[in-house]
């Protein structure tokens, strides 16, 4: 049953899912309400679909609950995978998603800070920050001069701001961070 379960639920999930059951869905309705008045429309016709549908809903919730969770699973796995490969990612996100509720209202306001503060430095430039860590860097070319025009900046004609994020026992040291770094 543990095997068979999830493999039809998969499937009966892409079915349902399709234009093809959405017709057939169709059809049925348009069906019983034709035949309302071959019926008079009695108590026994309208508890033919109610019942039907009942049904249906009741189980087809199961098997497309049993899809997504499998689905949100391989999700999670991914996305552990990418930041557990990525250097300079904080590892402390894998398996994020079994964090209790006030440690991920924490996170989502240190990435909402980052986030406010990216755009504050992107208010002229509309390149995208660049994520190292739990540092956001954003490039901002210095203007032209004689040594450098018809030719890209590089790093060395590059003024660089980077924004870290701060735990909650840590002060915010983003503009000390971005002193020490100077212009490169």
């Amino acid at each position: 049953m543990k095997e068979f379960f999830p493999k039809f639920a998969k499937r009966v999930a892409t079915v349902i899912g399709s234009p093809y059951a959405f017709a057939l869905a169709l059809l049925l309705i348009i069906g019983w309400g034709v035949l309302g008045p071959v019926f008079d429309f009695s108590d026994t016709w309208q508890l033919a679909i109610n019942t039907t549908t009942t049904i249906v809903t009741f189980l087809v919730v199961f098997m497309i609950q049993n899809t997504q969770n499998r689905d949100s699973k391989a999700i999670h796995l991914k996305l552990d995978e990418l930041i557990r490969s990525i250097r300079g990612a904080r590892n402390g996100l894998i398996d994020s998603e079994d964090l209790d509720d006030a440690e991920i209202a924490r996170l989502e306001q240190e990435f909402a800070k980052l986030r406010a503060r990216a755009r504050k430095l992107n208010t002229r430039d509309t390149r995208a920050p660049k994520l190292h860590g739990n540092a956001i860097t954003v490039e901002k070319p210095h203007a032209p001069d004689h040594a450098t025009v018809g030719r890209h900046p590089t790093p060395a004609h590059a003024a660089v701001e980077t924004l870290h994020a701060t735990g909650p026992d840590e002060p915010d040291r983003t503009a000390e961070r971005a002193d020490s770094h100077g212009e490169r």
